[in-house]
């Protein structure tokens, strides 16, 4: 018996038992179980699950009438929005495949998501349709988008709402201004509320759980993002065992503000609060204070985050005013939860932070804390139906317990493979003990308990006259500095050692005016082994971060780079 069985929750099987039917089923059966219940909450607009099925399949027909077929792709770029819930239903329903991108990228970047998977028909919001059409109208006919549906984002809440449901006044332009549509060359625009007046019936459901579902990309070490090719089953595994393994219901209220264009957000949030018939509070973008309101309007009960969120809502001068006590789950990955703030969470709110860990490759997560034994700082355990080793990613042997090795995964959350890339794909796997394991590329190590930790990324390493330094553990030791509200380690040229360690920390603003960079310096010698210790402190106002949250480690160091 693998050890962190022992930790396992009893009240769960360990493996599971898939429906046979297909994601677009999960919101149909809630529909017709809970017609009437709120489904998503917009600014302090509601839409009920039958009226979100009954819109999603108005959108489907409408995709088919666009010529859209079983298994092509169609683009989904947008902030968190109901549309955005409603647009991703209504391509399943229509049995094709969901891409969602990032609304950050710029045209450049779009181009490859139009080209890659033969994208003809994509949903985007006004603010970004114009990069949209410019990034389809740069490339050759051929390979141009045909249709481009845009929503504007107060199709679906009222610009005019005030109190504790009116967004924050800094969004009152992004949010409130309604978009021309964009001339796309050799295509069509569409208005959404004249897509979603279309009366046709919707096509016969065809697809089912070995059909392709998603289409997600993600980004490597080089080259362009590769599209990782998910199936409904995988996404439906996840999607059920989230709901199972955080006690879900229909009477589960979500803040859903970690970004559904990501694979976190999209499956453990999104359908896995559409499989439940659970409601989704949804924000399109992190602001401390909106999500401080409306956890105490919603009395939300589950709340899957990234931990900057949360160190930022503690943070905020009206934190007192906010009542978190609705708060049954709190949860989430994407960096390690510094335990300074787990703890507080433990001692004033008896919420145990629960920490998991996933790639987009394994629909999110692969591993997750037990949420009532849970560790901090900590990946978890494998995940329902997962079997999780620690290999050395040379000999590919298992390695004993606490020597750090590379991550590898299988699982039925297991991606197929990547999009038009069979190489890539060959060596993403290994054949361990007559398995097909997933290779994270993540360096971690278990314990004796049988829980995973993360060391470090394998090319995340900095090696200083010999010593390898492993930045999430200095961050992590970092954070436990009263005056670091953020760091993140990177590596420095260094004459002598090689590379040094260099931080880039941001400071508190209680502390700003009375912490130095040799201040950091001393505390980090006191608290760390020496070649661990930050050479270089530099003091910046914010950390660059990605659409999803995370902190963008290799931006600082190309900057570094730029700089020696």
């Amino acid at each position: 018996m693998r050890a962190h069985f022992k930790f396992w929750p009893p009240r769960l099987p360990k493996s599971i038992t898939l429906p046979s039917t297909s994601l677009w089923d999960n919101l149909a059966i809630s529909a017709r179980r809970y017609p009437d219940k709120t489904a998503l909450v917009f600014f302090g607009r509601t839409l009920t699950y039958g009226q979100l099925m009954q819109g999603a399949e108005r959108m489907a027909a409408r995709l088919v009438a666009l010529g859209v077929q079983r298994g092509d792709r169609v683009v989904l770029c947008m902030q968190n929005c109901p549309q955005l819930v409603m647009a991703h239903f209504a391509i399943l329903r229509a049995n094709a495949v969901v891409v969602p991108v990032n609304p950050m990228n710029r045209a450049e970047e779009l181009k490859h998501y139009f080209t890659d998977p033969d994208t003809k028909v994509a949903f985007t919001t006004g603010d970004l349709a114009a990069e949209l059409a410019k990034a389809s109208n740069a490339l050759p006919q051929a390979e141009r988008l045909a249709h481009l549906v845009v929503t504007q984002f107060t199709d679906a809440f009222d610009a005019g709402v005030t109190g504790i449901d009116a967004p924050p006044e800094a969004w009152s332009e992004w949010l409130g201004t309604r978009h021309p549509l964009p001339s796309l060359e050799g295509g069509q625009t569409h208005a959404w509320t004249d897509a979603l007046a279309c009366t046709d019936a919707p096509p016969e459901l065809v697809v089912g759980p070995n059909d392709l579902a998603l289409l997600p990309y993600t980004s490597g070490t080089t080259g362009l993002p590769k599209g990782c090719m998910h199936l409904h089953k995988s996404i439906m595994h996840n999607a059920v065992a989230s709901g199972l393994w955080g006690n879900g219901s229909a009477d589960n209220v979500t803040l859903a503000v970690v970004p559904m264009f990501h694979i976190t957000g999209m499956v453990s949030v999104m359908h896995t609060s559409i499989y439940c018939g659970a409601t989704l509070v949804i924000m399109p973008r992190w602001d401390r204070d909106l999500a401080g309101r409306l956890i105490s309007r919603y009395r939300v009960t589950t709340w899957t985050n990234i931990p900057t969120m949360v160190i930022d809502l503690l943070g905020s001068p009206n934190f007192a005013s906010y009542d978190l006590s609705s708060l049954a789950y709190i949860g989430g990955g994407g960096a390690a939860m510094p335990q300074a703030v787990a703890q507080r969470l433990l001692e004033q709110y008896g919420l145990r932070y629960a920490e998991g860990y996933g790639l987009t490759e394994t629909a999110a997560p692969s591993h997750s804390n037990p949420p009532d034994h849970p560790k901090q700082q900590c990946l978890g355990i494998p995940f329902m139906s997962t079997d999780a080793r620690v290999i050395d990613p040379d000999t590919l042997q298992e390695l004993p317990v606490g020597e750090q090795g590379e991550i590898i995964i299988h699982g039925p959350e297991v991606f197929d493979g990547y999009w038009k890339r069979p190489d890539a794909t060959a060596s993403a796997f290994i054949e361990f003990e007559g398995k097909r394991f997933f290779r994270s590329g993540d360096l971690g190590r278990v314990d004796e308990d049988g829980y995973f930790f993360l060391t470090d990324r394998l090319k995340r390493m900095i090696n200083a006259s010999g010593f390898k330094v492993w930045p999430a553990e200095v961050e992590a030791l970092m954070f436990r500095h009263p005056a670091i509200q953020e760091a993140c380690i990177i590596a420095a040229k260094d004459s002598y050692r090689g590379e040094t360690v260099k931080a880039v920390v941001v400071l508190r603003s209680t502390h700003k005016d009375i912490t130095t960079e040799q201040d950091i310096i001393d505390w980090c010698r006191e608290n760390m082994a020496v070649y661990k210790v930050p050479r270089i402190v530099q003091f910046a106002a914010a950390l660059p971060k990605s659409g999803s949250g995370k902190v963008m480690w290799r931006a600082l160091q190309e900057v570094e780079a730029q700089i020696q």
